[in-house]
This record gives C-alpha cells, structure tokens and sequence, in this order.
C-alpha cells in the first residue's frame, strides 16, 4: 500500500493503532504513515510512548485498538513464520544495544541474521564462520569504523565502539527498515552527534527507511527531515522540522503540576 501524500510505498502504518498495559494508555489510537526510504525521528518526553510506538512497528508488541501494517503486511493476519519474515526485514537498535559482552565483535554482528539461519545454522555462524561471512562483516566494521575491532570482545569497547558494532549488526541483517531507541543516550555529545550522522548517512546511501527516538533536539532538528513528537502517548506534531518554532518544543517538554510533584 502506498503513502497517499507521497505517492510512495509505505513502509509502516498504523490506523487507530493504540496500546494499553492494564488501565495506562502507553499510545492512544492513532493514525500513522511511514514512507519506504524515510527517515523520522521520534522526540518527546521519557514516558510519551516513543518506545511502544517501535515496539508496534517491529511488530514486537502487538496493538490492543486498530491496525499495524509493516513492509506491506498486516502484522494480525500473518502466520508466526510470515511475522519471523516480517521481523527478519526489519532491525532494531535497542537503547541497551542488546549485544552480548563475553562475544568477539564478529560473533555480536554476526547474530543480525540468527533469526533467518536456524539453530543449528546460526550456531555454526557463531562457532565456525566460513570465510566470506568474517570478510562480510570486515567490511561492515570498516563501514562503521572500526575495522580493527574485528576479534575484540565487546566487553573491551567504549560505549560509542559497541553502538558502532549494534549499527553493523542492524546492517548485517540487510534490512528493509531499521528501528533505533534512543540509541546515542549514554555517550557525549561529539559521538552522539557522530552515531547520528552515521546512521542516516547509510539509511540514504541503501535506501533504507530509519525511525529513531532521540532526546537530543538538536540532533533530531539537524539531521531529521520529519520529527513527530509524542506527549503523554498522544502525537503532538507531524512536521518538518523547519515549520516547528521553539514554543512547540517548550510546550512537548513542559511539566505539568502533577508530573513536578511526582518527580518530588
């Protein structure tokens, strides 16, 4: 299905597409579309339902109101091997990373295509990878700077260095989309800004569709063509961000009475 206003493919759409846990409204129904090749970050407050929207795009948690569209399926009509095939299309960098620490680089990278490979073939990449697979992501390593870190252990990087593998594992995968959560949340600035650059440079050299969720203004204004804020699981702007001014922000960002008392 296409994107009415653009003519384009849709990578995502939501239609009155909600998630409740219990009796709290994680996102209110809402209607959404994501162009194929987009890039749009998500911005808000901790708590305004930027996560639960990726989970529903990932097709990791399902909608308790509407509908989910992901790469041209409706996610509640899909068999559990056509949801695997679904989720295999699409690459999520999760705020902790997800990589796991005691591996070498290549085994962390490696792990972007368990979901497609098997068990037994997924462990036979990890335990005795052919060649071309250790030159593949050699390359995707020098793609993302850090060649050399090949047969390091992860624990042994920096922070920027293992996000820098989590973006090699997301490539890896050969992904239609990639999905980030607050990925660039524990470095400083100069590598926040780096990771950032990286990303969407490669989302428009591959054609990729990347959703983000920053805290970080600045960098979702300056690198963003389409930032949609959230507050209190509801959206608040749908824009490029040159139609945005400074009042809109303030007001996304602003507490409330009850929320100052709770943060004591």
């Amino acid at each position: 299905m296409s994107d009415p206003a653009s003519g384009t493919p849709a990578a995502f759409r939501l239609e009155a597409a909600g998630r409740r846990y219990g009796a709290t409204e994680a996102l209110a129904p809402t209607d959404l579309s994501i162009s194929r090749g987009e890039r749009v970050a998500l911005v808000g407050p901790s708590g305004s339902g930027k996560t639960t929207l990726l989970r529903l795009l990932n097709a990791t948690a399902d909608p308790t109101s509407g509908s989910v569209e992901a790469l041209g399926s409706d996610i509640a009509a899909l068999s559990p091997a056509g949801l695997r095939a679904v989720r295999s299309h699409i690459a999520t960098i999760p705020q902790q990373l997800g990589l796991v620490p005691d591996m070498r680089v290549w085994q962390n990278v490696a792990t972007g295509r368990v979901g497609t490979r098997g068990f037994l073939g997924g462990l036979r990449d990890l335990l005795l990878p052919p060649k071309a697979t250790l030159v593949e992501i050699h390359g995707l390593l020098d793609r993302v700077g850090i060649e050399e870190k090949l047969f390091a252990r992860t624990a042994q990087l920096s922070g920027g260095q293992q996000q820098r593998v989590a973006v090699a594992r997301a490539l890896y995968q050969k992904p239609e989309a990639i999905l980030a959560d607050e990925p660039v949340s524990s470095v400083d600035p100069a590598r926040a800004a780096s990771l950032v650059e990286l990303l969407t440079g490669l989302a428009a050299e591959h054609g990729l569709t990347l959703v983000m969720s920053l805290h970080n203004l600045e960098l979702a204004r300056a690198h963003f063509p389409r930032l949609i804020g959230l507050r209190g699981g509801r959206v608040q702007f749908d824009q490029n961000p040159a139609k945005l001014d400074d009042t809109m922000f303030e007001k996304l960002y602003e507490l409330g009475e009850e929320e100052m008392l709770q943060d004591g």
